[in-house]
């Protein structure tokens, strides 16, 4: 959007901010930011209906998968490197290195994890939003919502509908 404006609700109320996301999705604008001082449920299921699946949970299986190939690697070669017997044994026995493997692997799913989160949020963000207010951090709910500059009066409307204080362009 080259022409883009960006319009902020200010509101009081958990039901007209759900409202005001459910009248602004109806209208087909799916290009907003929300700021609430505390979670509410509400809003994030409105919010996150119709989105697609985090990609997060590809990191955390590959991580996964990482680490378990990972502790069988690392037990199977040191055990032919150095010729462990445990308990009787033959020197590759499965049972005792289930273990370092399941270690790994939560280990290595965590990590990925954390820094699947990181890349996709695109964390650490250097500055912040140009459309935050400090009320939305003490009692009041924010809709920032990106439209064409001509449809700026339709989301104007949509947000006084559903009960914003204010509206600013």
């Amino acid at each position: 959007m080259a022409d883009a404006l960006r319009v902020v609700g200010i509101f009081a109320h958990v039901d007209g901010t759900v409202q005001a996301i459910h009248g602004l999705r109806a209208r087909g604008f799916t290009d907003f930011t929300v700021y609430s001082p505390v979670p509410v449920e509400e809003i994030e299921e409105a919010v996150e209906a119709g989105r697609p699946v985090s990609p997060v949970r590809l990191f955390t299986l590959i991580g996964g998968l990482t680490g378990t190939f990972s502790g069988f690697a690392l037990t199977i070669w040191s055990s032919l490197k150095w010729n462990l017997i445990t308990g009787g044994k033959p020197v590759i026995s499965i049972p005792p290195f289930v273990v370092i493997a399941f270690e790994l692997t939560i280990l290595f799913a965590g990590l990925c994890t954390f820094l699947g989160l990181l890349l996709l949020a695109r964390l650490p963000k250097r500055r912040s939003s140009p459309d935050y207010d400090p009320c939305f951090s003490v009692d009041r709910f924010g809709l920032a919502v990106s439209c064409p500059i001509d449809m700026a009066d339709a989301v104007r409307r949509c947000l006084q509908e559903a009960g914003a204080q204010e509206v600013r362009p």
